[in-house]
């Protein structure tokens, strides 16, 4: 019983200091982890930073699948501000690895379309 406890407690310690987050090396991927269809919807918010001198216009969001709904808090973002995508996904139906894409479309004449990929390993209850 001690031993389940400490673990418990470890975990959580572990847990709330971000070291058992996976790895998060590129700012347009997250990786939820494991989770539980039991959990329902996860959600995760990205940032959209418009690096140029001019107003960047968003024309249209959408993702690869139903399952995944996005918000964007701005229509136009100003230079050298940022907008947060809010991505939402919801595990039912799902098992095992999962991959979505996301995806922003902007009047940028370099990036006219941003690709954001969350990403789930999905376990029934």
């Amino acid at each position: 019983m001690r031993k389940i406890l400490l673990f418990t407690l470890c975990f959580l310690f572990c847990f709330s200091m971000g070291l058992a987050q996976p790895d998060q090396g590129d700012a347009n991927t997250w990786d939820f982890g494991k989770i539980r269809v039991s959990e329902g919807i996860v959600k995760h918010v990205f940032s959209l930073k418009n690096d140029s001198d001019v107003d960047l216009n968003i024309s249209g969001t959408h993702a690869s699948c139903g399952c995944t709904v996005l918000e964007i808090d701005k229509k136009v973002i100003l230079p050298k501000e940022t907008a947060n995508l809010e991505v939402k996904f919801n595990p039912k139906g799902y098992s095992g690895q999962v991959i979505q894409y996301v995806y922003v479309n902007t009047d940028s004449k370099t990036t006219p379309v941003d690709k954001f990929i969350i990403k789930a390993d999905v376990h029934k209850d």
